[in-house]
């Protein structure tokens, strides 16, 4: 898939199967934590075949069943943008290995995960990982018009940029944020009140550069 491919076909995925992630697919997201991690200054957790977190051995928990594995994002405080950021790359790189995923910021035991946290640091989120019952659903997006200033004669890439970020998940579906395309041709992306929205910012800026092209502007 390429990237639009990619954006579009992501939905959050709340029922797992009892299989297994491969191992060259377990080493190609380590690889991609690594790397992540190196760059933001986070300590992205993967964990696997782990049970507790999700009471996979309940017949349901929450909104969740079956889940076993899933990414810990761990920083120091202050840095919910790079969550956001970050955590989806990760998301998206594991629908591109045919993996689905889901943001959780409450439904799991926070007790049960057995996550590396030091001092001075938190357990922003988890994203629950595996392969899916099924591919999820598409979420309803608000117009353009209310998520982003839309100028006249706006550039190809920006109405692209927008369009992605409304692909980009969202707490609650929400879509808190708001774009704007300055005087002198940068970008402003801004989060609006509401649960995990600077966290939401951070994917909403992901899915723009990819669909805007991270080579045709700069952040404002």
């Amino acid at each position: 898939m390429n990237e639009w491919e990619l954006m579009n076909a992501r939905h959050s995925v709340r029922a797992y199967k009892n299989t297994a992630i491969e191992e060259e697919k377990v080493r190609r997201l380590q690889a991609e934590i690594e790397q992540c991690n190196r760059e933001s200054g986070l300590r992205i957790q993967l964990f696997t075949e782990e049970p507790e977190a999700f009471q996979a051995g309940k017949a349901h928990y929450g909104a969740f069943r079956g889940c076993k594995n899933y990414f810990a994002i761990v920083g120091e405080k202050g840095k919910e943008e790079a969550v956001g950021y970050y955590g989806e790359r990760l998301v998206l790189l594991s629908q591109s290995l045919g993996l689905n995923t889901c943001w959780v910021a409450l439904t799991y035991k926070k007790g049960k995960v057995t996550v590396n946290v030091e001092k001075d640091e938190t357990l922003y989120v988890v994203i629950a990982l595996g392969y899916g019952e099924t591919e999820g659903v598409p979420h309803r997006s608000k117009p353009v018009e209310k998520v982003a200033d839309v100028p006249k004669n706006a550039p190809t890439w920006y109405m692209n940029g927008v369009r992605a970020a409304l692909t980009a998940p969202t707490a609650i579906n929400q879509q808190q944020f708001w774009i704007t395309l300055t005087e002198d041709g940068k970008v402003k992306a801004v989060s609006k009140w509401g649960p995990c929205s600077k966290i939401d910012l951070g994917i909403v800026k992901l899915h723009f550069e990819w669909g805007a092209g991270k080579e045709n502007f700069e952040w404002a």
